[in-house]
């Protein structure tokens, strides 16, 4: 069996009040296409822990601190061909210094 990665879903967690932003750039930049519909995203609320070191420069909270954070996760999915751009354009929207982004590689079903 030979298995080609074509898409990969993207997942991040943003402060809620940059989630529109983020979406917005990812999705305007190829992302959340499934079939005929585009902006396809899941968003879920969750907590965020993160303690800045003294060389950070925090978005939210202090340096040697622990935080936790309400944040809200975004996953879509895009073509692998579009990822690096992609994720570019999620990063120039996003508010943190160093975001947390998972990428994960899909397998198509007709592979199976």
């Amino acid at each position: 069996m030979k298995i080609e990665i074509k898409r990969v879903k993207i997942t991040v967690t943003v402060p809620p009040e940059n989630a529109k932003e983020v979406r917005d750039a990812i999705c305007n930049a190829g992302a959340g296409i499934i079939g005929n519909y585009t902006y396809c995203t899941v968003s879920n609320e969750c907590i965020g822990t993160f303690k800045p070191t003294e060389e950070a420069n925090p978005y939210i909270g202090e340096k040697n601190k622990i935080e936790f954070v309400k944040e809200e996760k975004i996953e879509t999915i895009c073509d692998i061909s579009i990822a690096k751009e992609v994720i570019k354009k999620l990063r120039e929207a996003h508010s943190y210094e160093e975001p947390a982004i998972n990428i994960i590689p899909l397998i198509d079903e007709e592979d199976l």
